[in-house]
């Protein structure tokens, strides 16, 4: 049984910056397979992820909108949501998954979920299949070297279609297991179109790597882990290959934000990374470029002509409105969708990005605006910071030119009032009109208690490296 509707391969990774793959530039990290998805699609320069951190991203990539606009900017007055929160993303979002799953696709998710762990907002519950993976960031188990502030975690659950089947797993084994289940899925397809969302756990710390990996980088752990993450995709790409379907399959490649840099971790270690997000300035949890521009590959044969490069101003919520119309599915209309279907700019260079402005929130405080080359920045954690950027000719903002373009100054100061008066500016005491609730249940609880008779497979992690 064949169909003409492409098969989709997602691949977002946690906290893979901007230089961080050789076809962006990166020295130090060995991505051949990345790379020659790049030489075989087109590269994206310009894309960006809607929030600086893993949960509003997430639901962001999910649902096609900021995270203001779903909740998603504060998770009881924290950036991210953590293990046994009663909130999540609802199921009255619409996800890419469940408007494929509508028209006919069958859909499987794999890895890091981060959009609510309680039964309730599960990948199961928001349009997959089926589920593998940890509903959080690998960070949040039972580790050594727990900061004095730092409440103790329950066990890191694996999960599997909404049963936790582990607990404390071998983090060094998982980007295996993942791929593993990312064969058998496909292979399981057997002609239905299919939805593949892959989030790796890589390269978030703490970093657990095959000595395989381990032994071959000149760049540490994260090199290794950047590896793995290239050797994953060769596998899948190898796999679609071999079953003849890779001309008709869309393989998109991201990250959820940016990396942490050529810095230590936040907690843990005193060493440096090795990441990078060159030439870009700024880091993970920043709004500057390097916390939100990320890598954008995607590479579909049968469409989408080979060995192209773009500096559209993209984002991942793009590829909710995108994807369903390549697939033939259908764009909710009873509700606010920030992206913009940019298929038309995948096949011919001279379409211009759809976007008038990109808007940068951090947690609900509008901190940034983008409009073609100029960024305008209004606020860093809560502090008023102003300047303007020309990103056209200093992508690394080291030149504030605020007071040499008052008119952009002032066009770019109005566009951002149509944002706060929709989603709101929490520092400035602004509430959008056009917001909907972030979802809650009664009666959350952790998904795991430890329990010193367990038989853990790692009943604690040994690294300290968290953030």
């Amino acid at each position: 049984m064949t169909h003409d509707r492409p098969n989709v391969v997602l691949i977002n990774c946690d906290d893979l910056g901007y230089g961080d793959l050789g076809c962006y530039g990166s020295t130090r990290n060995d991505t051949p397979a990345l790379d020659q998805l790049a030489a075989d699609g087109i590269r994206f320069d310009s894309f960006y992820t809607a929030s600086p951190v893993c949960s509003p991203a997430r639901g962001a990539l999910l649902t096609g909108c900021y995270p203001p606009r779903i909740g998603f900017g504060s998770f009881h007055g924290l950036p991210v949501l953590f293990p046994g929160m009663d909130i999540g993303l609802p199921p009255t979002e619409i996800s890419i998954a469940k408007v494929l799953s509508d028209a006919g696709y069958a859909t499987q998710a794999i890895g890091k979920w981060h959009c609510g762990d309680q039964p309730h907002f599960q990948p199961t519950n928001h349009g997959f299949d089926h589920y593998l993976g940890l509903p959080y960031s690998n960070d949040m188990g039972r580790q050594a070297g727990r900061p004095e502030f730092m409440p103790e975690m329950p066990p890191l659950p694996l999960i599997s279609d909404g049963e936790v089947v582990e607990q404390q797993p071998d983090q060094t084994s998982l980007t295996d297991r993942y791929v593993t289940e990312a064969l058998d899925f496909i292979r399981r397809s057997n002609g239905q179109p299919f939805f593949l969302y892959l989030a790796h756990m890589y390269v978030h710390v703490p970093i657990y790597v095959q000595d395989r990996f381990a032994e071959a980088s000149s760049n540490g752990a994260y090199g290794a882990a950047v590896a793995a993450i290239d050797w994953a995709t060769s596998v899948i790409l190898d796999e679609l290959d071999a079953r003849g379907i890779a001309e008709n399959t869309i393989v998109i490649f991201t990250s959820d934000n940016g990396s942490l840099g050529d810095n230590p971790p936040p907690f843990g270690s005193g060493e440096p990374l090795g990441a990078s997000n060159d030439p870009l300035r700024g880091t993970k949890g920043t709004t500057w470029e390097g916390g939100q521009r990320v890598p954008g590959i995607i590479r579909w044969p049968k469409r989408i002509a080979p060995g192209r490069t773009s500096d559209a101003v993209l984002t991942a919520m793009d590829l909710f409105p995108t994807l369903a119309t390549l697939c033939g599915a259908d764009v909710p209309t009873d509700r606010t969708i920030d992206g913009h279907d940019i298929s038309a700019l995948l096949f011919d260079d001279d379409v211009p990005s759809p976007h008038d402005a990109f808007f940068y929130y951090w947690m609900n405080d509008l901190e940034a605006l983008r409009s073609g080359r100029w960024k305008l920045h209004f606020s860093k954690r809560g502090t008023e910071h102003r300047a303007l950027y020309d990103l056209d000719t200093d992508i690394g903002e080291t030149t504030d030119i605020i007071d040499d373009h008052p008119d952009v100054v002032a066009r770019l100061d109005a566009v951002a009032e149509t944002a706060r008066a929709t989603m709101g500016d929490a520092r400035l005491g602004r509430e959008g009109s056009d917001v909907r609730p972030i979802g809650r249940v009664d009666d959350a609880a952790p998904l795991t208690t430890y329990d010193p008779a367990h038989p853990y497979v790692v009943a604690e992690y040994d690294l300290p490296d968290r953030g």
